[in-house]
């Protein structure tokens, strides 16, 4: 099982060359083959026609780390320390001196290192949100050796960039941004940083791929993914083309470990360089906002709907009563499928078209509406607003566990325990006011319980209110029973259901879909 995570730490670790002689073996397979995965740089490309000897491509490899690393830094970072509290005497001194010198220790601050890069010669630099985050002191160092304070002059944790400030009172060398949606599967890279905090390590892969999307990723994080060696301490650190231009910041490992096991991530360029130019300009990141809840169409959806394709974003809830969405009229259950005449593959494209928009700014919104057993299309100008930097998105997977009352009924084929709401449980902040049937239990051998939702939790859970299956609305158990017994495998299924959030202390509306099997 691989976890993904941030790689900004520090470990004691052995060093293999193991990694050398398989390279090594690649790239004399690929020039004896006539097989090559990207062009030198223009310094020393050849004629077309012309023989790549592996000396050359070690060549543009040393080139191009000439180039990048001398704008390359070791960002070093220490922690808030922790409040001393007194040992009960009104003094922080006991008796005991090596009790003092335990506790001082363990009251010291976290420290921890990582990377970035020089991006104008002033002294900006960009690096991960999570290699500074909630630090006292940061500390940057040069390839030359010589160290600044730094000040963080604003982040993002939606992308996880910062971008730091250094006063060198001279000009430095710096990187510039290329194009990230240029960069190819199988073009080759560089990824340059501080893995374990060893300052300037170089290291070559290719792109395993592009747009790729990770669990825990926000709507703004498609990233580049390499084979290059990435490891804690690479984090913020540039990853470059055979032209020594940016095209990603180094942000994320999979790993079984906790360290490189041939995946790593890069945030692409373009979405960097946006993020930077919003920070000079504001101090902060601003994004348009409709203030809604959103789900995507998925084919169960498209074919319970009557709908052409399995694309759009379905309005879940008007979460802001007095936001661009709700002003503009638009409802729950509305699809948005278009976009300023460009279409909506999903709820993520659309929160990723909608924040790349200036807050204040209108955009037309195309979405369909249901009326009686159709859907009606329509257009509607949304004047949008800036989107919270810390709104609460979606479910933090804890709840209070409901109290087991009345006869609970097996429904199948879903594997679903299910309860009717009674009297005192409409009385409840929970459930006050709703209409359905209660989920009890998911039988963990059934095939729902392996049904995800859009963030890779668990699609139903213990407490849900289901009030909608497939168009029609749910009173009792027994309809539930009577319109799913008609199912048979292979048939679409699309729940409209309810859960409660003790993190925003509000009901959820969610959409589940599954194909029954």
């Amino acid at each position: 099982m691989f976890e993904f995570s941030g790689v900004s730490r520090r470990k004691v670790f052995g060093v293999s060359s193991s990694n050398l002689s398989v390279t090594t073996l690649l790239l004399t397979f690929l020039v004896s083959t006539g097989v090559l995965f990207a062009q030198p740089p223009e310094t020393i490309r050849k004629a077309k026609g012309a023989t790549v000897t592996p000396e050359q491509l070690s060549a543009s490899f040393a080139e191009v780390a000439k180039i990048v690393e001398p704008a390359v830094v070791n960002i070093d970072t220490k922690g808030k320390v922790p409040e001393n509290k007194s040992l009960g005497s009104g003094s922080d001194e006991s008796s005991d001196p090596w009790l003092d010198l335990l506790r001082r220790r363990r009251m010291g601050p976290s420290i921890s290192v990582g990377s970035g890069f020089v991006v104008d010669k002033s002294g900006y630099i960009l690096t991960n949100y999570h290699v500074v985050e909630d630090s006292s002191r940061i500390t940057v160092r040069l390839q030359s050796g010589e160290e600044y304070l730094a000040k963080i002059v604003g982040a993002d944790d939606q992308t996880d960039l910062a971008v730091l400030k250094i006063e060198a009172k001279k000009e430095l060398p710096f990187l510039r941004l290329g194009n990230s949606e240029s960069a190819r599967i199988g073009d080759w890279v560089l990824a340059i940083g501080s893995p374990f905090g060893l300052a300037q390590t170089v290291t070559a892969g290719i792109i395993s791929q592009t747009k790729r999307e990770t669990p825990y990723a926000t709507a703004f994080q498609k990233f580049i993914q390499t084979d290059a060696a990435i490891n804690r301490g690479n984090s913020g650190g540039p990853l470059v083309n055979m032209k020594g231009e940016v095209i990603g910041v180094n942000s994320q490992i999979a790993t079984s470990t906790g360290d490189y096991n041939g995946i790593g991530f890069a945030l692409p360029s373009n979405q960097v360089s946006y993020v930077y130019q919003q920070i000079l300009r504001n101090g902060k990141v601003k994004r348009g906002y409709l203030g809604v809840l959103l789900d995507s169409v998925k084919k169960e959806f498209a074919q319970v709907y009557g709908m052409d394709e399995a694309k759009g974003a379905i309005i879940t809830e008007i979460r802001d009563k007095q936001g661009a969405a709700a002003r503009a009229g638009l409802k729950a259950n509305d699809i948005i499928v278009g976009l300023n005449n460009q279409p909506i593959e999903s709820h993520q494209d659309l929160i990723a078209k909608i924040s790349s928009k200036a807050p204040g700014g209108n955009v037309m919104v195309t979405f369909l509406r249901e009326k009686a057993d159709k859907l009606e299309r329509k257009n509607v100008t949304v004047k949008l607003a800036e989107r919270p930097t810390n709104e609460i998105t979606s479910d933090d997977g804890t709840r209070k566990k409901l109290p087991v009352n009345g006869q609970e009924v097996r429904v199948l084929p879903f594997g679903l325990t299910l309860i009717e709401i009674s009297a005192s449980r409409r009385r409840s902040r929970e459930y006050k006011g709703l209409k359905g049937i209660v989920v009890t239990r998911v039988d963990p051998v059934s095939f729902i319980s392996d049904v995800k939702d859009i963030n890779g939790n668990e699609a139903l859970m213990r407490g849900d209110l289901i009030q909608r299956i497939n168009r029609t609305p749910i009173t009792s158990v027994e309809e539930f029973r009577r319109i799913s017994s008609r199912m048979k495998k292979g048939d679409p299924v699309v729940l409209h259901t309810k859960r409660y959030s003790r993190r925003s202390q509000t009901v959820i509306p969610r959409i589940v879909q599954f194909t029954v099997n």
